[in-house]
């Protein structure tokens, strides 16, 4: 039977990314980017100090790289339906047991859970999801997911302060809580399913039929033992220790050469807006170059951003500094997924890019510290961004040494 004007149906595989958009957003919103506006009424009714409230949450992100490869495990035998719907309760649970904290000991314990159970519904599910349904137009619906999802920020940290304003930090996260469990349960339950064939689909829907059979075979311990694989770990691993050291501490950098606090937040967010825009420009480029020469780019972008950012702390520079660094963010977010799906297939995708994200998180969570210690010792940041320029010039290095044809075994 012919649909009208001999359209075809929309490929359920959309479906599904426009749901995981909105549940990585709210996601986001709720498990990271509110937690910054609960510091000071916590530290005023508990008298906790700042670094053991951030401390609590840096663990809790460290968990959720950890659990990264028993989460790809599950994914790679029984798909993400259950494991993220579970994963919502779990994290919704957590938020709510965080509305009724009282001592020290149980906000430890309720955060490294909230970590636990955010490994199965933040973005590496997502991705993996998104690698299994898409083969083509991988790119393009990854995209619309951390596109969407990049406004978590933008919505969830000033509907956190107005629900603090309203009803007090406790009837504030009460209210995250079910807000979290409201969108991303009924979402992960109704429209995730395990892969396309189980609806008679093919990947990225008919008009790609066949893109399934031309997923490379894979021998798992193999690509865990290959030089390609490694020199990949490392490449992301050294970008993410410099994104990481320079966008945590970016606030204290520009108030450190003497620009105004207010001038320096409102940078800071200009980065989030450039990484909206980074990715509203990474679709149609992807199409037109492989992920390899992608990665190259985006590594480009940051060591550039990082040299500007060397140069000075004239207002042009830092908002040169400031656009080519958030796109490069926005981008990075996008790329190792993709070349990882690209490059191994959908198959074994979920515990292939988990092994990446264990190091990743490795570095991500201490590089903030480090950079601190390079500061209490130099008494400046440079030190720290020549680092982080080094380290992200490295990076190009490392793919560059990438063999062409990813698939090579």
């Amino acid at each position: 039977m012919k649909h009208r004007l001999g359209r075809k149906p929309l490929y359920y595989g959309w479906i599904i990314a426009l749901a995981l958009a909105i549940t990585e957003t709210v996601s986001y919103g709720v498990l990271f980017y509110a937690f910054p506006v609960f510091i000071a009424p916590m530290e005023a009714e508990f008298g906790w100090s700042r670094g053991a409230l951030s401390g609590a949450f840096s663990l809790s992100l460290l968990i959720t790289g950890l659990v990264a490869l028993p989460v790809g495990y599950w994914l790679d035998k029984r798909g993400a339906r259950l494991l993220m719907t579970a994963g919502s309760i779990g994290a919704t649970v957590m938020v709510l047991l965080w509305s009724q904290v009282t001592s020290f000991a149980g906000f430890v314990a309720v955060m490294a859970l909230m970590g636990f159970f955010g490994a199965a519904i933040l973005y590496e599910p997502a991705f993996a999801v998104i690698a299994t349904w898409f083969a083509h137009k991988r790119g393009a619906a990854m995209a619309i997911v951390t596109f969407i999802a990049g406004f978590a920020s933008t919505i969830f940290t000033p509907l956190s302060h107005a629900l603090l304003e309203a009803v007090g930090w406790r009837g504030a996260i009460l209210t995250l809580a079910i807000i979290l469990g409201a969108v991303t349960i009924p979402l992960h339950a109704i429209f995730l399913r395990r892969r396309p064939a189980d609806l008679g689909l093919e990947t990225d829907g008919e008009a790609s039929a066949g893109a399934a059979g031309k997923s490379p075979v894979v021998n798992l311990r193999a690509v865990l033992r290959s030089r390609y694989f490694w020199l990949l770990t490392m490449a992301f691993s050294l970008s993410t220790l410099s994104i990481s050291a320079v966008r945590i501490h970016f606030i204290p950098l520009l108030i450190s050469v003497n620009i105004q606090p207010g001038s320096a937040a409102l940078a800071s967010g200009a980065i989030g807006v450039m990484q909206v825009v980074g990715r509203m420009i990474f679709a149609p480029v992807e199409r037109r170059y492989s992920s390899r020469t992608m990665a190259i780019g985006v590594f480009a972008l940051l060591t550039i951003s990082l040299t500007i950012l060397l140069l000075g702390s004239a207002p042009f520079l830092i908002a040169l500094f400031v656009a080519l660094f958030g796109m490069a963010i926005g981008t990075h977010t996008l790329t190792r997924p993709l070349i990882v799906a690209d490059t191994y297939g959908a198959a074994f995708y979920g515990r292939i890019s988990s092994t990446m994200v264990i190091f990743l998180t490795l570095t991500g969570t201490t590089s903030p510290f480090a950079a601190g210690l390079l500061f209490d010792l130099f008494g400046s940041y440079n030190p720290m961004l020549i680092l982080a320029a080094g380290f992200s010039l490295l990076s190009i290095i490392f793919i560059w040494l990438l063999p062409r044809d990813g698939r090579q075994r």
